[in-house]
């Protein structure tokens, strides 16, 4: 797979046109990676930037003949189907008893358990888009995002990271490893408020490279093929933020890499494979900060509720209520 999407990426390349460099207007058609159907999960690494390339079908979402078949959808005839790689780290076999009997739950069908395996095993498996599927509830129209929104979700990312942000006028936005700090022109010199945020979760991507987060190698001389493999990383993964945060990917600053990656993966086409991994990893990363600042104020709001309702029992003298173990949202 990662020479035929090596291939593609080449000649995308070379017309301007590669995924990550495709300047996307957040306002226009908003970019939805490939999901599945049936679990609504993104596909990831080289799965996803493989259905993206490939895909001839504008429905994102994608299904196994079996998963269309457990939610009684039907796959069309003669339609198909696209080989993505797959890892087994686990089969499922039957659960057994001292004696060895098969042991069954109440419908009489054999309970299975987990078992991992020594080494994962790397397989195909077919995906069928929804489009080539009959059945398939249509695609559900996304609401509409303000543009606040997005800049707050983008927002609460950096914030919650923790990464120091330094602002000095000019036109230079970069990630300096030494100083473990990210230099941005000031807010004013962006066009739009999601332009300056997907500029700025772009060098964050690069920020999650040092050693004490991701372990990348980070200090490398501008122009060498490793810098241009650490900037393949980050536009992907900035392809991945901006889609996700629905606030785009201005790719204007980083054509300049074009023929160091047209070398690299016409010399070395396996790299997209790592690369691709290395940008999920920038991804989940990235958005994990999201869930812990969402799960932080859950927390922050539940303590308020809880001695707001605390605070009722006592004004309300039913305090030996509360005594007696009736502690109102503990």
């Amino acid at each position: 797979m990662y020479e035929v999407v090596a291939e593609r990426i080449i000649e995308q390349l070379k017309k301007g046109t590669a995924p990550w460099q495709k300047p996307w207007d957040s306002t226009g058609n908003e970019m939805v990676l490939p999901y599945n159907a049936v679990t609504n999960k993104s596909y990831r690494g080289l799965n996803s930037l493989y259905l993206h390339l490939f895909s001839p079908y504008s429905d994102p979402r994608w299904s196994t003949f079996k998963q269309a078949e457990s939610q009684g959808w039907q796959v069309k005839k003669g339609a198909k189907g696209m080989a993505i790689n797959f890892v087994k780290t686990h089969d499922l076999i039957p659960k057994r008893d001292k004696n060895g009997k098969a042991i069954t739950d109440e419908k009489g069908k054999p309970i299975k358990v987990r078992v991992e395996l020594a080494k994962p095993i790397v397989t195909k498996a077919w995906v069928f888009n929804a489009e080539q599927i009959n059945g398939v509830p249509e695609l559900p129209k996304t609401e509409a995002v303000s543009l606040w929104e997005k800049v707050e979700r983008a927002e609460m990312i950096v914030r919650e990271s923790g990464a120091r942000v330094e602002h000095v006028a000019g036109d230079r936005a970069f990630y300096a490893p030494v100083q473990d700090k990210i230099q941005m022109p000031e807010r004013s010199q962006f066009k739009t408020a999601d332009r300056y945020y997907a500029t700025l979760l772009h060098e964050l991507g690069h920020w999650t490279g040092h050693q004490d987060r991701l372990n990348r190698d980070l200090l490398n001389k501008f122009g060498s093929e490793e810098y241009a493999k650490e900037e393949l990383r980050a536009e992907i993964a900035s392809m991945m933020v901006g889609a996700e945060l629905k606030i785009g990917h201005d790719p204007e600053q980083h054509v300049a890499y074009v023929d160091s990656w047209i070398k690299i993966l016409t010399d070395t086409p396996f790299e997209i494979h790592a690369a691709a991994a290395d940008a999920q990893k920038i991804f989940d990363y990235t958005m994990a900060f999201e869930k812990r600042a969402v799960k932080q104020e859950l927390t922050q709001a539940g303590h308020s509720i809880a001695q707001q309702a605390e605070g009722k029992v006592k004004d309300t003298n039913l305090q030996p209520v509360v005594d007696q173990g009736y502690k109102i949202g503990r």
